[in-house]
Formats: C-alpha cells, structure tokens, sequence
C-alpha cells in the first residue's frame, strides 16, 4: 500500500454545526467604505474600498498601476487613512523618487520592502493598516512552498493567505498583478476567483489616457469606468471625458465619430481610414484601436454589399487617442471611414455614425442610442447616421431633429450614398 493512502478513506471528523444568519440580521456596518482619494477609482469600486476586501488591479508593464495605486496612498494617508505599501519590485529609495514625483515627499505613508510571504504577513497582523497596497503578488514567495517565486503554487499560497489576513482583521488589501503578452492575468485562473474585485488598467504607453474598468466587482457595479490622464506629475482624473479622444480641428475625409458606450459614460471616438492602391499579392489590413477581424468582416461587406473595390487595397485603421473600441456600434462608423477615405474628399466632415453592420449589410439598432445621440448633439454634431430604431425611440422620448437621419431598412451602400451626397451637396 502506498504512504499515505492509508486513512484517505476516513470520514473528516464532525465539527459542530455553526448557527446561521438571518439575513434581516445582517450588519451592513460592517460594509463600510474608505474613499480612495481619486474620484474615477472611487466609481469604478462602487464608492470606495470596503473593508477586508482583496481588490486585484492588473494592466501592462509601464501603463500606471503602480503610479495609481500609489497616488491613491499619498491621498489616503493625507486624509488620516492607516496605509501600508508592500513594495517587492522596487526599493524603498525608488518609492521614494516616485512619491517626490507626485508630490508626497512628506508623507507618513509606510513602506514595507519586502517579499516573503510570512513576513509581510506578520506586518499586516501587528500594524493592522486600514488600506494595503502589495506591488505585486507575483513576487511574493513563502518557503514552504516548494517552488519559485512567480509560480502557480506560490500566486495560489501568497494569495490565500493574504485573503485570510484581510476577513481577519477587516483590512483591505490590494494586489497588484502582472498581465502576459495575450493581456490576461498572469497566474492561476482561481485568483480571480479568490478575490472580491479584478480592475484592469488599461491603455497604451504612447498615448496620455488610461481606463480603470472593474471586470469583477463583489460590491459594486461592473458598468463603470475611470478615465485618466498621465501628465508629469502623476496620473490626473478626467471627469468628463466625452470628447477627450477627439482630435482639435475640423474632421477630414476619411474621419468619422462614433458616440461608444464604456460603462455608464458615452465616450466620443474619432476612427481613421487610409484607402491606398496595394502592390502586395495580399492587400495589408491594418487596425489599431479595432479589432482586425471585425476589420476585415467590415471590408468584405462593403466590397460585396456596397460594391467598393476594396479587395486589392491596403486599408488601415485607427482610433485617434489609443481608445480600443469593442462596442459593436462602432461597425457603422469604421465602414464609412474606410468608404468616404476610399473616395477621397468626398465626405467625412463632422460626420457621426453609429450602428451594428450585419453580413446582410444592414445596419442594426444599437443599445442606448438616444444617451448616444443626445452626446452628439451636446457636441455640436448635425450629420448624424442612426439606425431607424433608434431614430424612432429618440423621437418618442421627445428628442428633437438634430441634422442628418436615416430611416428603418437603410444598409451600408445607403449609408455611403448618404454621407457622399450631403458632402458634394446632394
């Protein structure tokens, strides 16, 4: 018989049943809420941290999240918040230059540089911070664990004991975590899983916006989004980012805006088309900003249901600003950058356009259009492409005529007929 196999069968002994709770009985004092010191990290947990909560913050190397969180202490600790920071990828010195950056030289924010897991454990148990930040989990290794720091089994260990030490003593501890090259988080998939809230920060390095979006949210909403801006001295709040991703100056052929939903907030995005004649065998479709094979679905539609000769072309297409769009109601408005870029200086100024392109090449209607179209008229907008619902549902809530409309049962060709005609003055 092997070692250890000799009890498995054996019951667990009985431990005596705990009484259960009366769900009228339940204290929601004990829900109470830390505001973080940023207003756009305040939204997206649902009103601020809750206490013995584990919030999991992941995003790309160099995109902010350090920074972030960061700022987030010095705001804290400044409001007479008890903090730790628990900093296992750069030196207390580091920390240091980094604080001065934002503004914190003289903060009594405490920093612990350190990556055993027992260790900071210990910290957390006599210190008892309100709010802990760890920088970041991937770093922390226990040596009763059997294997490297980073790996599946000290992730799994590190974290289970930080989700202990948290309901314990009513602390609330974020992690931070690294993402891998496909954008997921690094890791075993149950972290997720063992934690009360995953925000991901996104955006690019070259570009100054960044989003903070909940993709799980125990005590909170998940339809709430944070939009930053990176400026020298940290990271700054825009609070009405609407228009943030528009470029100044008068929109050209090849431009068009689409109003996107992120969250509850009715971002404007300026998508971009190049059309040029190909000399390759296999014409270059290019997206930044948009997924390419809603690009390329989008260039086969118009080929086929617009009659665009769009197949021996190179097509390229971004969102100004480095806004990443998922919504299906951008089709519209990336099938009539690509069409009035194609058909340079015909169309394309101040034009909006919002709709889901079907195969069919109809436009299909778009969730929450009248929020979308009443953004585009706060804005200025009077050519305005709508899929006939919507038009219909913006009229009965009493919406008045702001330009350009387009009844129910328009398609794409249309669409394109529609926007080049307003454009030579049709």
């Amino acid at each position: 018989m092997r070692p250890g196999r000799r009890n498995a069968g054996r019951a667990a002994p009985v431990t005596a049943s705990p009484a259960p709770l009366r769900l009228i009985d339940v204290d929601l004092d004990a829900q109470s809420r830390t505001e973080s010191g940023l207003a756009e990290f305040d939204r997206v947990l649902g009103g601020g941290f809750v206490a013995g909560s584990v919030v999991l913050v992941g995003g790309a190397p160099g995109v902010g999240k350090s920074t972030l969180l960061l700022q987030s202490l010095l705001s804290m600790e400044a409001a007479g918040v008890s903090t730790l920071l628990v900093s296992g990828e750069e030196s207390a010195g580091q920390v240091k230059l980094r604080s001065m950056r934002l503004g914190g030289e003289g903060s009594g924010l405490r920093l612990l540089p350190e990556t055993q897991t027992e260790s900071v454990m210990a910290a957390l148990e006599h210190l008892k911070p309100a709010v802990c930040v760890v920088d970041s989990v991937q770093t922390l290794w226990s040596g009763e664990v059997g294997s490297a720091p980073g790996s599946v089994a000290q992730i799994r260990d590190a974290t289970a004991q930080l989700v202990r030490v948290a309901k314990d003593n009513g602390i609330t501890v974020v992690l931070v975590g690294h993402v891998t090259k496909e954008g997921e988080l690094a890791g075993p998939r149950v972290l997720e899983h063992m934690v009360d809230a995953v925000l991901s920060f996104e955006g690019e390095r070259t570009q100054p916006f960044r989003i903070l979006r909940a993709v799980k949210n125990r005590f909170g909403s998940t339809n709430e989004v944070g939009v930053f801006q990176m400026a020298e001295q940290g990271l700054v709040e825009v609070p009405d980012p609407a228009s943030v991703f528009l470029e100044e100056g008068d929109l050209r052929s090849g431009s068009v805006v689409v109003p996107v939903l992120e969250g509850t907030r009715c971002l404007l995005a300026e998508v971009q088309a190049l059309v040029a004649p190909s000399s390759l065998a296999l014409p270059q479709r290019v997206a930044r900003g948009v997924d390419r094979n809603r690009l390329a679905m989008i260039v086969a539609v118009l080929s086929r249901r617009a009659r665009l000769p769009l197949l021996k072309c190179d097509i390229f297409v971004n969102v100004a600003g480095g806004l990443a769009l998922e919504d299906p109601a951008a089709d519209l408005a990336v099938a009539l950058a690509i069409a009035t870029a194609w058909r340079d200086g015909a169309g394309g100024q101040g034009v909006a356009a919002f709709g889901e392109v079907s195969l069919t090449g109809k436009v299909r209607y778009a969730l929450q259009g009248e929020k979308r179209i009443q953004e585009l008229v706060r804005r200025g907008f009077s050519q305005i492409l709508v899929p006939g619902r919507n038009v219909e549902e913006f009229s009965k809530a009493g919406g008045r005529d702001s330009g350009l409309r387009l009844q129910a049962g328009f398609d794409v060709e249309q669409a394109v007929k529609r926007v080049t005609a307003r454009s030579n003055g049709g």
